[in-house]
């Protein structure tokens, strides 16, 4: 996970059949991100953790709609609707039962790593046609808005027809 760096890893990604997921969101891999990048994904620093036998709850519909890449299929991001709010019930670290009410990033983080557990990536659930690699991401789209990616490609509410 730091290598990539990543802001999450499941225990499935590196062989083990485990239901256990860590997440950290270090403040350092947003600090030359454009203007206005950590507010509209509503980013901020997550610090470690580990969340085992996790149950998620969306809060929201999955309507909010951000690039995401992941460990498991790296040099490639595609735009996948998540929901803002999440649940996880789980235990940490220590064995302890904790609910996390997460918002923003963090729920994107989370429903993300909690998919690889039940062997589901984000290309199950991305916008196909904004599958891109991430060469072609950096060149082209990563200063945008998500309402500029909208309007540059003309696509409709839900991104499955061109306008």
């Amino acid at each position: 996970m730091y290598d990539a760096p990543g802001v999450g890893l499941a225990a499935p990604q590196v062989g083990m059949p485990l239901q256990l997921a860590v997440v950290e969101d270090k403040p350092e891999y947003t600090r030359d991100a454009p203007a206005g990048f950590t507010k509209e994904r509503e980013r901020k620093p997550i610090p470690f953790h580990v969340v085992v036998n996790p149950q998620i709850t969306l809060l929201d519909e999955p309507n909010i709609e951000f690039f995401e890449g992941c460990l498991s299929l790296a040099g490639y991001t595609a735009l996948v609707p998540r929901a803002r709010r999440v649940r996880v019930e789980c235990l940490d670290h220590n064995a302890t039962p904790i609910t996390i009410e997460a918002s923003g990033w963090y729920a994107r983080i989370l429903q993300h790593e909690i998919d690889h557990l039940y062997g589901t990536v984000y290309i199950d659930r991305m916008y196909s046609r904004t599958f891109m690699t991430v060469e072609n991401f950096n060149r082209y789209w990563k200063d945008r808005s998500i309402a500029d990616v909208r309007k540059t490609v003309g696509w409709n509410q839900d991104l499955t027809e061109r306008s």
